[in-house]
């Protein structure tokens, strides 16, 4: 196990070090590569990650607490029961990743691509998708309770059973969505059926 304090690497390719078992704690890293890197259980508090590559890393149970990972790729990565708490994901590509349990605390996942991903049964309460990328996502019985999905892209997203009450819900195209046993409160039923031309007093 080794531990990495108030650090800074730019273009630095990780990749081929054992990172499993680590901590990193306020340490910068701009365009680094860790891709296909052994990160299992590694755990990172107010580090910030910038355009770094994480394709293919197997960081299954790491845990993020207060840190950043901004445009970076984690393609077709392992974050099999990850956890990030209060992070800020903006930007980043998650195609293919591996997301099976992986947990969500609030945090910001605004503009991320999540195309694809199967999210269902996720804890995603009060998070940030600012025009994210969910079409064909699986969100069934997801709970988005209070999320943020302004001008979120949902097309072909699977939601049945999952939960919006008190999401923001502007500028989504309610006509791409199956709403079939999805829990919405008053306000999103109007805008729902607004959507489809009702005129609602």
């Amino acid at each position: 196990m080794f531990e990495y304090q108030n650090r800074e690497y730019e273009d630095v390719d990780f990749g081929s070090q054992e990172m499993r078992d680590g901590e990193l704690v306020n340490c910068t890293f701009v365009r680094c590569r860790f891709a296909y890197g052994s990160m299992e259980e590694i755990l990172t508090t107010g580090c910030r990650f910038t355009e770094c590559d994480f394709r293919g890393a197997s960081m299954n149970g790491s845990i993020h607490t207060d840190s950043a990972f901004e445009n970076c790729k984690f393609t077709e990565a392992n974050l099999f029961a990850a956890k990030f708490d209060s992070c800020k994901m903006t930007g980043s590509d998650f195609a293919g990743a591996k997301l099976d349990g992986f947990t969500v605390v609030r945090g910001d996942w605004s503009y991320t691509n999540l195309r694809q991903t199967r999210l269902d049964r996720q804890d995603l309460r009060g998070a940030r998708f600012f025009e994210a990328d969910l079409s064909q996502t699986s969100l069934q019985k997801a709970d988005l309770r209070g999320a943020d999905l302004t001008r979120c892209v949902l097309a072909g997203a699977k939601l049945q059973g999952a939960d919006l009450r008190e999401a923001i819900l502007d500028g989504v195209d309610f006509k791409s969505l199956d709403v079939k046993n999805v829990r919405m409160d008053r306000e999103q039923a109007v805008l729902f059926m607004r959507a489809y031309g009702a005129k609602v007093d």
